[in-house]
């Protein structure tokens, strides 16, 4: 049985989990929204949770909707400078922050126009470091109830987490702040580094039992 969730911008742990463990696919058809992962992730800095946004240029309000695969990113913002600078002040002294830099580095000097194709190039990047496989099946037309496979496509949203169980690790300022859980993978990937597929598989995925 297959598992849909959406791409999205250097996904969270979850997320990451989902992909780690079981056959996923990818939602392309489905309208874009606001308030979710789509287009932003959150990282562990020194005053605790910090949110990387990625600006997009919004359409005209008589359009309607926009459907995910055609937002476009601002890119008359210096948001991956931005973003890339966030990242090395708070991981720069991570375990595996030079392990990782030269494959990560490069999506913040990379200009993409669609949002849906960074992220997914966010996912395909982290999958090489993981040593896994992105999944390559996407839909073709939006279904807003699925008959046979498994609708994960709620992991999209930054208001709600999900139920899960996982072992804390040690972040870079865990002197200062408490654990803060299911934040991007990225976090995972430079504290726990050759580990972290690992930790991904050992999660238990509440959510799935429910």
């Amino acid at each position: 049985m297959k598992h849909l969730i959406h791409p999205t911008y250097i996904p969270n742990i979850v997320t990451f989990a989902v992909i780690a463990q079981k056959e996923v696919y990818w939602e392309y058809m489905d309208n874009y929204q606001k308030q979710t992962y789509r287009n932003r992730a959150y990282v562990s800095a020194d005053r605790g949770k910090h949110i990387l946004n990625i600006p997009i240029i919004h359409s005209n309000k008589e359009k309607g909707k926009q459907k995910y695969k055609d937002i476009k990113i601002d890119n008359s913002y210096p948001w991956q400078r931005q973003h890339w600078r966030t990242l090395e002040t708070a991981y720069r002294s991570s375990p595996f922050f030079e392990f990782y830099e030269d494959e990560i580095q490069p999506l913040y000097s990379t200009k993409f126009e669609s949002l849906l194709v960074y992220n997914l190039k966010t996912i395909e990047v982290i999958c090489e470091c993981l040593q896994i496989d992105i999944p390559k099946e996407k839909t073709t037309e939006y279904t807003s109830k699925l008959e046979q496979d498994i609708d994960l496509r709620f992991l999209v949203n930054a208001k709600k987490e999900p139920d899960y169980t996982a072992k804390k690790y040690i972040q870079v300022f865990s002197d200062r702040n408490n654990f803060i859980p299911n934040i991007s993978i990225l976090d995972l990937l430079f504290n726990e580094g050759t580990n972290s597929l690992t930790y991904l598989k050992d999660i238990q995925l509440d959510f799935l039992n429910v």
